[in-house]
């Protein structure tokens, strides 16, 4: 008996690991080929930053403190931009179809898809970071609360990313449009250019079903001390919607790849 349970955590190990395996290399494949094309450094750099800046300009207040804002708009637009251009290019060229046919689960192949945008939107939010360290000097209360907040809304948004590139096109742009009508609505009810205490009752009311608000109000908490909500419901919040999302998104590849 015990030999024959050690050969299923055995075969267990081994296709976890291969799993995993899998996810790594689509992930990696992603980073090598994608992270440079033109509509994804204009959609995760340039877009962000600069609708930041039109809103910032008008701001009395010192530029320091608006890093976190920053911070937070640049994760959702940089962790989605990646497959919404990646999966329809493979679409178009029939590479896609390898991977759908591949010995892998469709949960690593969601997995992989994501990890490449979080780490891609990891690395871009590494810049206003520096930018508030080394030009603002802006404090730093939480750091560790930082680093959970970036990784949890990095992946929180790289996941809605996957998950719209699962329409079943080879355009890049239906994909794009579609995702910026989410996207941009989320910048203006989430608590990033307007305090959600700021807003009518109807727009907190909706703000609660935005995983930017969690992730902004936390990152917030980070850099003051302060937020509207408890860092541990923020944690809770966002990590529920990366398993609504990454549900969804197997869900739907399975439905459009039948």
């Amino acid at each position: 008996m015990p030999s024959t349970e050690e050969g299923k955590a055995g075969a267990w190990f081994a296709r976890v690991s291969h799993e995993i395996s899998a996810a790594w290399a689509i992930s990696r494949k992603d980073m090598i080929t994608y992270y440079i094309k033109p509509n994804i450094i204009v959609m995760g750099i340039l877009f962000p930053f600069f609708m930041f800046l039109a809103f910032a300009i008008g701001k009395n207040a010192p530029p320091g403190t608006l890093i976190p804002g920053l911070i937070a708009i640049t994760l959702l637009f940089s962790a989605s931009s990646i497959e919404p251009v990646s999966i329809p290019i493979e679409r178009r060229v029939k590479t896609f179809d390898r991977l759908l046919s591949a010995p892998i689960s469709l949960h690593s192949l969601v997995f992989g898809e994501s990890l490449s945008g979080f780490l891609y939107s990891l690395g871009i939010a590494c810049f206003p970071l520096i930018v508030g360290i080394i030009l603002f000097a802006t404090p730093i209360e939480h750091v560790p609360v930082l680093v959970i907040a970036m990784a949890l809304t990095a992946f929180c948004f790289a996941t809605l990313g996957t998950l719209f590139a699962a329409y079943p096109t080879e355009n890049v742009g239906e994909v794009m449009s579609m995702l910026n009508t989410v996207r941009l609505p989320l910048i203006f009810i989430s608590g990033v250019f307007i305090p959600l205490s700021a807003m009518p009752q109807i727009g907190q009311d909706i703000a609660l079903l935005s995983p930017l608000t969690y992730g902004n109000d936390m990152i917030a908490y980070a850099y003051t001390g302060t937020s509207l909500f408890s860092p541990l419901l923020d944690i809770l919040v966002l990590v529920i919607f990366i398993l609504i999302f990454q549900f969804a998104a197997n869900r739907l590849y399975k439905r459009f790849n039948e």
